[in-house]
């Protein structure tokens, strides 16, 4: 279960950040309560999640899964450019993240 929570605080944040392109300074309604349902949801459900996965690695893949995905939509939805070094960017985030729990996994 606290995987399932982790994932769905994964999929708020993503949901939230990416609608921030279009409140427009949150001058659009809509966009605006997604914002911060979205935000509020992520919240709620990592912190049903850290009751049980140690925060280093439930905050690592949180914000990693998060920024790597929102990346990933700009790239292929939201016409942003992609480049070796923003590609180089989004692997050494992954591989912190491995890393990060790898750690933890060695002195649990």
């Amino acid at each position: 279960m606290p995987a399932l929570y982790l994932a769905l605080a994964i999929s708020s944040e993503i949901c939230a950040t990416i609608s921030l392109k279009y409140t427009h300074g949150f001058t659009r309604l809509l966009p605006s309560i997604v914002v911060a349902v979205g935000y509020i949801a992520s919240f709620a459900l990592l912190s049903q999640a850290l009751k049980t996965i140690p925060v280093s690695a439930a905050y690592a893949i949180w914000s990693g899964a998060g920024t790597a995905v929102v990346a990933a939509i700009g790239f292929a939805f939201l016409g942003e450019g992609v480049n070796l070094w923003k590609v180089l960017g989004i692997v050494l985030i992954i591989v912190g993240v491995v890393a990060l729990n790898l750690g933890g996994a060695a002195h649990s």
